[in-house]
């Protein structure tokens, strides 16, 4: 996959949008963050390391050491919680399909909690008007 077909396979996730925050200026260099629209906290960074296209993915600490131990190419992330997060080399042994499930799981585990299809503070906002 190249950087911009993980974007836009990213971008399918519902409320899922790129952000740029460490450049002023977008380029094929700067690294990319997946994010979710209602808090802002992102699912997957893009980036380039040494050459390679890499991206960092949140991960069950669970999951996340068994992937290591499954794949030469999944490694503790650079420059995040190395419990949570994995870092992934494209174009080793991790194929195209696992790499969009560990996508989905990444968006997953980022994305709001609901009870009732509310947010917090839609729930918060909901009960102050009672």
């Amino acid at each position: 996959m190249t950087k911009q077909e993980l974007i836009n396979f990213c971008l399918t996730f519902p409320s899922a949008y790129e952000d740029y925050p460490f450049d002023d200026i977008v380029d094929a260099g700067a690294w990319t963050v997946m994010r979710h629209r209602a808090n802002k906290k992102g699912f997957a960074h893009i980036y380039k390391r040494n050459g390679k296209l890499c991206i960092n993915l949140k991960c069950d600490p669970l999951e996340a050491d068994f992937l290591r131990q499954l794949f030469v190419d999944v490694t503790p992330a650079y420059h995040m919680n190395k419990m949570h997060w994995n870092t992934v080399t494209l174009g080793g042994d991790v194929s195209n399909q696992e790499l969009r499930r560990m996508i989905g799981r990444s968006y997953d585990l980022v994305k709001p909690k609901t009870r009732s299809g509310k947010t917090k503070k839609q729930r918060s906002l909901s009960e102050a008007r009672r």
